[in-house]
């Protein structure tokens, strides 16, 4: 990873979210940042990232050469990082070794903030906007959280580049007043799959996999209503919820008051070898997500040939769901459960999505990922904005 010609180099990157992998609720947002931060340390590039504190977490320690550095909690993770920044400008505080030449600020939602300490040397990261999950927080907190997001935000950051993850995703941020030319593409890349996990036969009886935090944008209730609805219909089905959030208890009794708790296992916050070997033992992979940046449990099913069945209006499945060819996109839950059990029915179409999914995701790496970024970033160290994807 070289500077091109004319290009500022990028030594050292800050990079702010508000949680990191080892978080129970870490998600694909903390993933991609976290992976892509990975690649540039091994590249030689020093990254330091900024996040929440959790149970357990220890305030400083070294992941795969990012350096952590935690502090707050779900809200005031935003303060305290803040006030680091502050300090790290005149040589004080826990930030104060970081020294970036650029910032990556991870919006979820809300903004770090950051361009008010580094300027337009700050990069605004958005995996997708927030539009549909705000009321969920309250009605004063989720009006005071869009207004942050789709007013306050954008006009602060004018004059700074974005960087988001699909193009679904940077039309969202166009539709916002973000200037186009200022928002750059740069996908998800992708893990390899543990190799022990490849190998294991299909069940024999029909099993659906969703991949997911348990949270209510994510829209599980979906999944475990097309359970309840074919279950009659084929028998042994089976539904594999893999994932942890604060919607799990909800969740749970969902599943009791459809009278399906024998037929769903949640199996909670799993390790990564313990998650592709429940998505190789299953048949079809759901994601009825009311919105996604891009869908990076989609390809991670892909990687065991399991087809993913999601929805059209989520913005980034659109993007990682190639309809018809890898997997299918509906316009609602009565078509999730239709198509479900047509899959579920169909060996022969069923078998053919994921060949096809699988043989895409050889298009996705975490170095061409970082790669991409890194352009990104010595775009915004030399002065220049770019747009498209990368």
């Amino acid at each position: 990873m070289s500077s091109g010609p004319g290009e500022a180099p990028v030594q050292r990157v800050l990079m702010l979210c508000w949680r990191d992998t080892g978080h129970p609720q870490g998600g694909g947002s903390e993933t991609y940042l976290q992976r892509i931060g990975a690649q540039l340390a091994a590249s030689g590039v020093t990254v330091t990232l900024r996040t929440a504190r959790y149970p357990g977490a220890p305030r400083r320690g070294v992941i795969d050469g990012v350096r952590i550095s935690r502090g707050g909690g779900p809200y005031s993770v935003y303060i305290w990082a803040g006030l680091a920044m502050v300090l790290a400008r005149i040589g004080l505080g826990p930030l104060r070794h970081a020294k970036p030449d650029v910032v990556i600020d991870a919006q979820n939602g809300i903004p770090f903030l950051a361009r008010l300490a580094y300027g337009r040397r700050s990069v605004v990261l958005v995996h997708h906007c927030h539009r549909e999950q705000w009321p969920v927080a309250g009605r004063w907190t989720g009006r005071f959280g869009w207004f942050v997001e789709s007013k306050l935000s954008p006009r602060l950051h004018r004059h700074n580049q974005y960087v988001t993850v699909s193009l679904p995703s940077a039309r969202d941020l166009a539709a916002l007043g973000v200037a186009p030319e200022r928002i750059a593409v740069v996908r998800n890349g992708l893990d390899p799959a543990p190799e022990v996990t490849l190998t294991a036969p299909r069940v024999a009886a029909p099993r659906v996999a969703v991949l997911s935090r348990l949270v209510p944008h994510k829209q599980i209730e979906d999944a475990l209503d097309a359970v309840a609805a074919l279950r009659d219909r084929i028998p042994g089905l089976h539904l594999d919820i893999v994932g942890g959030g604060w919607w799990h208890d909800r969740l749970t009794a969902h599943a009791e008051r459809l009278g399906i708790a024998d037929a769903v296992t949640f199996h909670g916050h799993v390790d990564d070898v313990t998650k592709h070997q429940v998505v190789q033992r299953c048949w079809v992979h759901l994601l009825p997500s009311r919105k996604e940046g891009w869908g990076l449990a989609v390809v991670e099913a892909a990687q065991h040939a399991v087809p993913t069945i999601g929805y059209r209006s989520s913005g980034g499945l659109t993007d990682s769901i190639v309809d018809g060819v890898t997997g299918i996109l509906v316009d609602n839950s009565r078509e999730l459960t239709e198509r479900l059990e047509e899959l579920l029915a169909d060996d022969v179409l069923r078998e053919e999505l994921g060949r096809k999914a699988q043989a895409r995701t050889a298009e996705f790496s975490w170095r061409q990922s970082a790669d991409a970024m890194l352009g990104v970033l010595q775009a915004v160290t030399s002065g220049r904005r770019v747009s498209g994807l990368q």
